[in-house]
């Protein structure tokens, strides 16, 4: 993720069980750097970060708005992640073949490159201001 001139490298790994999220980050070594927690049917969303600190808010855009300075569409992310886009927002699409090759969606531009099958194996997410790259190693 670049935000800025800033930049870090993080491995994570989520379980996704509406409406439950439960996301831990860790460094290219396995060093927890957070633990970000959200229930939607309760309104809340947390992050606990690894001095110890923790923040919530009601929602994740509200949250990572705060933790990271701008609004990562965490409820969104998990259609992204399977090449699509979620409901609830307009999004324009740039197709190559029968698959989305660019996506267009709640401010963000997501570009997807496959390997094999119907699934992205990468993502390219750019918001202004900030670029978010993500290999899938697994999605279930």
């Amino acid at each position: 993720m670049r935000h800025g001139s800033e930049g870090v490298t993080a491995s994570f790994q989520w379980q996704h069980a509406p409406p439950r999220d439960e996301l831990e980050l860790t460094t290219p070594l396995g060093q927890t750097v957070a633990r970000l927690s959200g229930d939607a049917a309760q309104g809340l969303a947390r992050v606990q970060l690894a001095d110890g600190r923790a923040l919530e808010a009601p929602d994740w855009a509200s949250l990572t708005e705060r933790a990271l300075g701008f609004p990562l569409p965490v409820s969104g992310l998990v259609a992204w992640l399977r090449g699509g886009p979620h409901g609830g927002s307009p999004y324009a699409t740039e197709m190559e073949g029968t698959r989305i090759a660019v996506l267009r969606q709640d401010g963000w531009e997501i570009a997807f490159d496959y390997a094999e099958g119907t699934l992205p194996a990468r993502l390219r997410m750019t918001y202004p201001g900030v670029e978010v790259r993500i290999a899938l190693e697994r999605l279930e």
